[in-house]
């Protein structure tokens, strides 16, 4: 009997995250829950906690590598918790809920500033974590509190500095803190222009990007003075392949699965890539994605260790 089964929570063992990353890769996890509400986040955490086991929280897996060693310990899905409240021209939406489900939403309220966000595919946890943006736009600009629990399942509301905001960073990074929600302080806008504009991202999303193919999204943090994508073409690594893992032709920011790749071939390649662009250009990409999990016996040395 699992040490979870009285909360009456569904919960699977041993199940490979590649059914649920967007990389179609990654190891099984432990133990891999799917809370219906902030109550039972709390309560697993809790348990986990009791039970000394580690705590992963994972969005919807979108911008994440897992390795394929897989998890340790309880993994939370969060991607059956979506609610999003209005308040004027205040959006409160519970961290599972997909970044562009809020852009569109905002888009019906009439709400402008979170047009950038419309082809975005992480959750909102994932966006607090990472403070994604794209087009100029961060969710740091929008975000003005944050829910989270802590380690030991208690909850706090952190706003303004107390976020720790910068690029592609927050608190998240920093401490034991799950996101169960967020707070998104928007305008009043015109909807045909505020659509117009969600409708252009999209197009050029589409006609840049890979989105046809497996992936994490873009790879790397862009580095200072620099853009990935065309020094990964400079460097003659766009479309190199290991295993089942590509650069991908279409956008060189991008690695695609093409045909079953391991999260081994991911890291395999990320390290080439980094490997390659320090020797050339003398310049240190850093990865963007989250890498997480157990080690494989035939993963690099030195990729996004955390």
């Amino acid at each position: 009997m699992s040490i979870f089964s009285d909360l009456n929570i569904p919960i699977l063992e041993h199940t490979p995250m590649s059914h649920y990353t967007f990389t179609r890769t990654g190891g099984p996890a432990d133990f891999l829950a799917f809370p219906e509400n902030d109550q039972e986040v709390s309560a697993l955490i809790k348990r986990a906690r009791t039970a000394e086991l580690p705590v992963t929280i994972v969005g919807n897996a979108s911008n994440m590598i897992i390795r394929d060693g897989g998890i340790e310990g309880l993994v939370i899905l969060l991607t059956r918790i979506e609610e999003i409240e209005r308040t004027d021209n205040l959006l409160t939406v519970s961290a599972g809920t997909p970044l562009m489900t809020v852009s569109e939403a905002a888009c019906q309220f009439g709400l402008t500033g979170l047009e950038f966000a419309a082809g975005i595919p992480g959750s909102v946890g994932g966006a607090v974590f990472m403070n994604a943006g794209a087009y100029g736009g961060e969710v740091s600009n929008v975000i003005t509190e944050i829910k989270v629990l802590d380690e030991l399942g208690d909850l706090h509301v952190l706003s303004g500095d107390e976020i720790r905001f910068s690029y592609r960073h927050s608190v998240v990074q920093e401490a034991p803190l799950t996101v169960v929600s967020a707070t998104f302080a928007l305008k009043p806008g015109e909807p045909e222009k505020i659509r117009k504009t969600m409708d252009a991202y999209n197009q050029a999303r589409a006609s840049k990007q890979p989105l046809d193919l497996p992936s994490c999204g873009s790879v790397f943090k862009r580095p200072t003075g620099y853009y990935t994508g065309p020094l990964i073409q400079k460097a003659g690594l766009q479309g190199k392949t290991i295993g089942g893992a590509q650069v991908s032709k279409k956008h060189a920011g991008f690695i695609v699965n093409v045909n079953q790749a391991t999260a081994t071939d991911y890291l395999n390649l990320i390290a080439l890539i980094i490997k390659t662009i320090k020797e050339k250009f003398g310049v240190t990409l850093e990865p963007e994605v989250r890498i997480i999990g157990r080690e494989s016996s035939t993963e690099p040395e030195k990729v996004g260790r955390k």
